[in-house]
């Protein structure tokens, strides 16, 4: 009987243990410090040298990134060409030629298009 209540307890602590692990809170990325502080055109040199390393050097990472805006649309931004800005909201007040520092999370870079991908970015003021 002892090993029965043993066994129940263990797992539900594996249980408690599991459950908390798969439903961890969201990154607030424009809260947390950016693990690299770079500039536009020096990030896109890094990937047209060696793609596969400077992606895994980067992917999940907060990314402060300065750089003129060469695109505007509703929720995104492209800086010098390369670097592809994802926001959650809409944004406003920016326009081409503006020097700006975004912050946001690295997720990919786009061979095909040699783009630098970042999403949930946020305006540095």
């Amino acid at each position: 009987m002892k090993k029965f209540i043993f066994i129940i307890i263990i797992g539900l602590i594996i249980l408690i243990l599991g459950y908390n692990y798969i439903y961890q809170d969201h990154r607030n990325i424009e809260k947390e410090n950016p693990a690299f502080i770079i500039d536009a055109k020096i990030l896109a040199e890094q990937f047209e040298i060696d793609p596969a390393t400077s992606e895994k050097k980067y992917l999940n990472q907060t990314l402060e990134v300065k750089g003129v805006v060469t695109a505007v649309n509703e929720n995104t931004i492209t800086l010098n060409n390369k670097v592809f800005c994802q926001f959650s909201e809409v944004i406003s007040g920016l326009k081409v030629d503006n020097i700006v520092k975004i912050k946001g999370r690295f997720i990919g870079y786009d061979d095909l298009l040699e783009e630098i991908k970042l999403d949930q970015c946020h305006i540095i003021k």
